[in-house]
């Protein structure tokens, strides 16, 4: 899939929890915080509503958080509830 499939995939799912699985094997889980037009940023599962800065920042007023590049995912999933 392109980066743009899944720009609007992301787009559509902000809020939302899912798991990424890049095209290196890695597996990332968490909630879409923002998508930019090469990135989809999470927010780790557990950590909502902290602030400040450590390992994965990513800018001011976001918290803790990381960043996939959308060239890198080979699967997008939303988590069900329970995931939480």
């Amino acid at each position: 899939m392109s980066g743009s499939h899944y720009y609007s995939v992301c787009q559509r799912h902000k809020g939302k929890a899912v798991e990424i699985k890049t095209h290196n094997g890695r597996v990332h889980r968490g909630i879409i915080d923002r998508v930019s037009s090469n990135r989809v940023y999470l927010r780790p599962l557990g950590q909502q509503g902290l602030g400040g800065f450590g390992i994965g920042f990513y800018g001011p007023g976001y918290g803790f958080g990381f960043g996939v590049a959308l060239g890198a995912i080979a699967t997008l999933a939303v988590l069900p509830f329970f995931f939480w």
